[in-house]
């Protein structure tokens, strides 16, 4: 048994309509296809009934325009507590504060004393045996170059180390009697 091929019409005949005489030309429409109807013209809708009544005319209007000269509100002057805390910000991070001051504070291992501490009983040692000028210069020099240090170049956490060791260290070269010395002149 052979297979089917496919049929494909060449042309297509209406039923109930007569067979043409000749085949249509090229290009010429096929005398049994009629074209199509024309649409009816499209009529635009009719738009719908306004349900409210017509406004009446607008009478005259006055127009006033005032322009107040007086200076906005000025923004209230940060506290002292809030330019603090933004000038700490700038040069130290939170994070590098809390691990500059835990390293300050914690114990040497074999030592048994922080180097704050070492530093503190160094500079008590200093004022004890060569004076209270000494004693202050031996405690404020150092705080003053890490203070300056961490000024110009931020707070990394060694150097946040050092200003720790140092401010707790020049605690021990101030002594309350020394106002009552400065004021008075009496020795103790």
């Amino acid at each position: 048994m052979h297979e089917p091929r496919p049929v494909t019409p060449t042309r297509i005949i209406p039923a109930g309509a007569p067979l043409p005489a000749r085949p249509p030309e090229p290009g010429e429409s096929p005398p049994w296809r009629t074209p199509p109807p024309s649409p009816p013209p499209m009529v635009p809708p009719a738009p719908p009934s306004d349900p409210w009544p017509a406004a009446p005319p607008p009478g005259p209007v006055h127009v006033h325009v005032t322009v107040d000269l007086a200076p906005a509100e000025p923004e209230p002057e940060p506290s002292r507590r809030e330019r603090l805390t933004t000038w700490l910000g700038r040069h130290v991070r939170p994070w590098h504060a809390v691990l500059g001051l835990s390293a300050a504070v914690v114990p040497i291992p074999g030592v048994g004393h922080s180097a704050a501490t070492v530093w503190h009983y160094t500079v008590g040692l200093g004022r004890e045996e060569f004076g209270a000028g000494q004693g202050y210069a031996l405690g404020l020099v150092p705080l003053l170059l890490a203070v300056t240090i961490i000024v110009r170049r931020g707070g990394t956490p060694l150097r946040l180390f050092f200003l720790a060791v140092t401010a707790i260290g020049s605690l021990a070269s101030f002594s309350w009697y020394d106002p009552v010395q400065i004021l008075t002149g009496v020795a103790r």
